[in-house]
């Protein structure tokens, strides 16, 4: 479950990457294909464009913290695509430490380990509704 201090913490957090996230969106991208070469393969438009995708994903998902329930239907969505793009459940872990990763790096000192924890958090919970969309179009 979230806590309004962690939702608090992501917020605040965010605010100060949105003015870097093109930087940010390249630090992503490097450190996700240095964890796994192999995601490299599933991207094959713009990286610059992706990137920009990312950021805005992220942005949304940030802003609407304190009623997921509205953003569950667009996250199911998002997790359906990517099982058509290929995405593996594994992957997710990945995706989660580039994310931390580079939060860490955009943040320095600020990235304490409450934000850390807050982060962890809030990915989980974006992620396991991802995935579990996505399992349902693979069982069907």
């Amino acid at each position: 479950m979230l806590t309004e201090k962690q939702i608090e913490l992501v917020t605040n957090s965010w605010d100060k990457v949105i003015p870097i996230a093109v930087t940010a969106a390249d630090l992503f991208y490097t450190r996700l294909f240095e964890l796994d070469p192999s995601l490299k393969a599933l991207f094959k438009g713009d990286m610059v464009e992706q990137g920009e995708k990312l950021m805005s994903m992220i942005t949304f998902a940030v802003k609407a913290l304190n009623r997921l329930d509205d953003v569950v239907p667009a996250l199911q969505n998002m997790g359906r695509r990517h099982a058509g793009y290929k995405v593996e459940t594994a992957h997710y872990d990945t995706v989660g430490a580039a994310l931390l990763w580079t939060l860490g790096q955009g943040l320095g000192d600020g990235f304490t380990s409450e934000v850390e924890e807050a982060w962890t958090v809030v990915y989980g919970i974006l992620a396991t509704t991802m995935i579990d969309a996505a399992n349902e179009v693979e069982t069907a």
